[in-house]
């Protein structure tokens, strides 16, 4: 029985990409050499592996993806924005406040305290600072 040429299916691979599709074409041709070119030492120091593994975690990603997740994501972006917008809207005000009034002495500062909404904003501050102190001797005996 005499060997049919092949056609089609019957075609090795390499034969049908350089019969049937753009890679017949030389600017492809050239391109995907350049590619073989600066890909091959990260396939020859399984470096590839690397980038295959990366590109493997952002498709589970993006499979993982469901409408809760996005939607818990959004929320905490919209979280994140607003309490940056709230402080930079506090930090402007303030900025024009402390430019318009003169400096106080320091009976107007325990005047100032009087107000509740000056003690809330210093307690906070205290706290904060309580907690980053805190942190950073933590830190230091890490190290």
């Amino acid at each position: 029985m005499a060997n049919p040429t092949k056609t089609g299916a019957d075609a090795p691979l390499l034969e049908r990409l350089n019969q049937e599709s753009a890679f017949a074409d030389e600017a492809t041709e050239a391109g995907l050499i350049d590619l073989a070119n600066k890909v091959a030492p990260l396939i020859q120091g399984r470096r590839f592996h690397n980038v295959v593994d990366l590109l493997s975690l952002a498709a589970d990603g993006v499979d993982m993806a469901d409408d809760a997740m996005i939607q818990k994501m959004m929320s905490g972006y919209e979280d994140l924005v607003s309490n940056a917008w709230m402080l930079a809207n506090a930090a402007r005000y303030a900025t024009n406040e402390a430019a318009r009034k003169p400096v106080p002495s320091r009976l107007g500062l325990l005047r100032a305290a009087g107000d509740e909404d000056v003690r809330r904003g210093l307690h906070f501050a205290i706290q904060f600072l309580a907690v980053l102190g805190r942190q950073m001797d933590r830190g230091a005996e890490v190290d």
